[in-house]
């Protein structure tokens, strides 16, 4: 595969796992805040249908044509920034699939107590604390990432 092509997919893929991440946990945190079971229960059920549909292929093709586009233009995996980079990046996709088991969580939750005809307690609210927390620190990891590949000559 030609370089232009792999730099094409793998910023596309970042595009995409960032804007959708991003998109969808703006309104997972809106949603959660209005207190609204309608309104939480559906934005649920779409944050996880979009990390299925977006995010996950976006979380496999970054490292392949991450790899792939390394391998091409001739840098060493001993590079310091390209070690900072994958473990930033694995650190980041630890704490995203941490937060998808949250949100599928929340997700089941939010179901039961729509089903019910209950409000969602504060151990839901609990969890979307966590949520919170793990989304900020895997977007600062991957912004990091972001920052060693636009100034990897500069290490």
């Amino acid at each position: 595969m030609d370089y232009n092509t792999l730099l094409f997919m793998h910023i596309a893929s970042a595009i995409l796992l960032l804007g959708v991440g991003g998109g969808s946990a703006f309104y997972k945190f809106m949603a959660d805040r209005s207190k609204n079971l309608d309104v939480i229960v559906h934005t649920n059920k779409m944050v996880v249908l979009a990390d299925w549909l977006f995010t996950t292929p976006s979380v496999i093709a970054q490292p392949i044509t991450g790899v792939m586009l390394a391998n091409l233009m001739g840098y060493s995996f001993d590079d310091l920034w390209l070690i900072l980079s994958v473990n930033l990046y694995l650190f980041s996709v630890v704490l995203w699939l941490v937060a998808v088991l949250l949100q599928i969580s929340m997700r089941s939750v939010s179901l039961e107590a729509q089903a019910k005809s209950i409000a969602l307690g504060k151990r839901y609210f609990r969890v979307v604390n966590y949520w919170i927390v793990l989304g900020i620190l895997s977007f600062i990891s991957m912004g990091g990432v972001f920052l060693l590949m636009i100034f990897k000559n500069r290490l």
